[in-house]
């Protein structure tokens, strides 16, 4: 397995509950890898030389300028590669939030400036908040905004969006894969609607890259975001996926960089870093996924013999990614459940707050009962995550579910 587990994590994502300080001499099973991950060595060591030497301007033209873009363009090769797209079609970006940011918003300006108000952007009930915002945003600019509803399972409705699609589209913006549920989108069917209606097709995969297949042309995107922290690279570095002849509007401007698509001078230490993160990831992922699978299933296995009935997964039961487990525990707030296990970091779909339990909007659009939402964990395993940890993991939950479902 390749890296080294020795530096201190800490928990994030959705509703993330803050964990007390493990006991001296551990550290917590960590088991929020949709949060974000820790960058892998070999990431680091490809980023560190232009890190301490090689500093140059990737636009100067004179031999320190050259030493700094051509590893930007390397970079570039990878992160293409990884998603079965060109070099020229991926824009380095902040991250997967101004990458989804730049994508609807765009094409959005791109529209205005064309006379094209009006139209409509379409989301699910279940985007990440980048998405969420940016449609609302735009609706200030004259664009209407659709939220397509989805079922149980957290799968966008395809009839719904049929039926959405029928007004005039502007972009269709779907994530391929949730980040609370882990429940695949039918994104390729929903790109087929869009392309029927003459709209723009955006996936947002930040959450999906480095875990399954991602490829720009099998899903029919004309758009498409990567987040490098949830692929073992640094937080503040991410891409956008840019077809040939999708015209977006920059949303930072100025001098010509990114083809002119992005003003700003390549932060290229963590643009190598992401373009090593996409060459491991895609050299790597058929036995990364098996292997993430069967963690996550020997995990979900093991609470279900030590709960039982009082243990329910949500979510997807096949169609979701390898790595991801959302369960609720019944007749437990799952923020005081985690908040009385230190010792495993993970993030929670319900908060409490004077009293009353918040729970997520996710499991709130499949028309979760709020009883089994306030319950809901959600456990990611990772690439350095291990068998023990996972059985560790599982013992912890069962003990004080236990004790709390007593009560």
């Amino acid at each position: 397995m390749r890296g080294l587990r020795n530096a201190p994590m800490q928990a994030g994502g959705f509703n993330a509950t803050p964990q007390p300080t493990a006991p001296v001499g551990s550290e917590p099973v960590y088991l929020d890898y949709n949060a974000t991950t820790p960058i892998d060595p070999a990431v680091l060591e490809a980023m560190l030389p232009y890190l301490r030497e090689h500093f140059g301007n990737p636009s100067s033209q004179h031999a320190y300028g050259r030493r700094a873009h051509e590893p930007v363009e390397r970079a570039r090769e990878h992160a293409a590669r990884s998603i079965g797209a060109r070099p020229d079609e991926v824009v380095f970006t902040s991250g997967g939030t101004e990458a989804t940011n730049h994508a609807i918003k765009g094409a959005v300006f791109a529209a205005f400036e064309r006379g094209q108000i009006g139209q409509q952007v379409v989301i699910s009930a279940v985007e990440h908040p980048a998405t969420q915002e940016s449609a609302r945003f735009v609706e200030r600019l004259g664009f209407k905004r659709v939220v397509v509803g989805v079922d149980r399972h957290g799968v966008v409705d395809l009839d719904a969006m049929d039926r959405a699609l029928r007004a005039p589209t502007l972009l269709v913006s779907i994530m391929h894969a949730n980040n609370e549920t882990g429940s695949l989108q039918p994104v390729a069917e929903i790109a087929r609607l869009a392309r029927g209606s003459g709209a723009l097709m955006h996936v947002d995969a930040a959450q999906s890259a480095a875990k399954i297949r991602v490829d720009v042309g099998e899903l029919g995107a004309d758009l498409l975001t990567l987040a490098g922290h949830k692929m073992y690279a640094p937080k503040g570095v991410g891409a956008l996926f840019v077809r040939r002849g999708v015209g977006l509007e920059p949303l930072i401007h100025g001098a010509g960089h990114e083809s002119g698509r992005r003003a700003g001078t390549e932060n290229v230490p963590y643009i190598v870093g992401l373009g090593e993160a996409c060459r491991i990831a895609h050299a790597d992922l058929p036995e990364t996924g098996a292997r993430l699978k069967r963690l996550r299933d020997r995990l979900w296995s093991g609470l279900q013999a030590g709960l039982g009935a009082k243990v329910v997964l949500n979510g997807h039961p096949e169609q979701r990614l390898p790595n991801t487990l959302n369960v609720s525990f019944l007749g437990v707030i799952g923020s005081e459940l985690l908040e009385a296990i230190p010792e495993i970091a993970a993030s929670t779909g319900s908060a409490c707050h004077e009293g009353q339990v918040s729970i997520s909007p996710v499991l709130a659009a499949m028309g979760l009962d709020p009883l089994v939402a306030r319950g809901a964990v959600r456990l990611s395993v990772g690439r350095y995550t291990t068998e023990a940890e996972v059985d560790r993991a599982a013992r912890l939950l069962i003990e004080r579910a236990r004790a709390a479902q007593a009560r």
